[in-house]
């Protein structure tokens, strides 16, 4: 037998001993851990043996403690409150939300998530650390809980549920449109210039549109310019750079505001599928579940 063993086996023997005396017989002892009484005896007795010493002084009506279980058993009761209370502690974490939630999303989120999370802050020990950056951050390095992903999901590594879409908005500076031209069909978007993120696979992005009699186009947008982040590519595109595709709660402000025009609004944007990624696949832990949940339901109102 390994020492591990050896240990293992002595630390349930030592909770036995403790539960024999909190019960007050080898008999109420044995009916509340689900055994019997000769095999709870058993185990005592292998217990004395391997300390040498008598614990317990048994007769037929009930039980007491010798010198040596009088100072083995204060030991014994706090290594079996000290398991309650771990296991106390994960029964909180699992049903309620405490700890640090790591969630990862792309920049442009933060109102999303400022609006969608807003359940979560009913729940006092959870503390949330948002990491917000439109390169997809590795959530095993950094120990990330949750992340959102906006595109086509393709690493099975992962577990992802999809949440729901984000309309995009194709659009350009008018200073922009006024010297390069004002396109009115996908297919004179081919000489523009592009802005975009730098694609994760390499390959040229596909932009998929559906115009005005269900009709279809795609069109290949390789970018003239690259950024790592959306609202860099927005304050180029407000400067005048070229085309940019943008997600549009992002970009009806500065549309608003005349900075921005849309371009082909008679053709609607494929629109953009949000996933909820985590790095785990199985139970997760309440913070995890509360925050999908929350995701989930915003997702649905916004469907509606």
């Amino acid at each position: 037998m390994s020492d591990a063993t050896a240990w293992t086996d002595k630390l349930k023997r030592m909770a036995l001993f403790a539960e024999i005396v909190d019960s007050g017989s080898i008999s109420a002892a044995a009916r509340r851990v689900g055994s019997t009484p000769s095999a709870v005896s058993q185990q005592l007795r292998l217990l004395e043996t391997a300390l040498g010493l008598v614990l317990l002084h048994r007769s037929t009506r009930r039980i007491t403690l010798t010198e040596a279980g009088e100072r083995y058993y204060p030991a014994c009761a706090a290594m079996v409150a000290q398991a309650r209370s771990a296991d106390q502690a994960l029964e909180r974490l699992r049903d309620e939300p405490e700890g640090e939630l790591r969630l990862a999303a792309p920049i442009g989120f933060g109102e999303l998530l400022s609006t969608a999370l807003e359940p979560l802050r009913r729940h006092p020990r959870l503390r949330l650390h948002l990491l917000l950056d439109d390169t997809p951050i590795d959530l095993i390095g950094e120990r990330v809980d949750l992340a959102l992903r906006v595109g086509r999901f393709t690493d099975s590594a992962l577990v992802a549920r999809r949440l729901g879409e984000l309309q995009r908005q194709l659009c350009a500076a008018p200073r922009y449109l006024a010297e390069r031209g004002w396109p009115r069909h996908p297919g004179e978007l081919a000489g523009h210039d592009w802005l975009g993120l730098p694609p994760r696979s390499g390959a040229v992005d596909v932009l998929s549109f559906q115009g005005p009699q269900g009709t279809r186009e795609e069109v290949r947008a390789e970018p003239r310019l690259l950024a790592s982040q959306v609202t860099a590519l927005q304050a180029m595109a407000v400067a005048g750079w070229g085309l940019y595709v943008g997600m549009a709660d992002d970009v009806r402000q500065p549309m608003a505001e005349g900075r921005l025009a849309p371009v082909l609004p008679d053709w609607r944007l494929e629109p953009a599928a949000v996933f909820a990624v985590t790095p785990r696949r199985d139970e997760q832990p309440a913070k995890v579940r509360h925050a999908l949940q929350a995701l989930q339901q915003h997702f649905a109102a916004r469907a509606v």
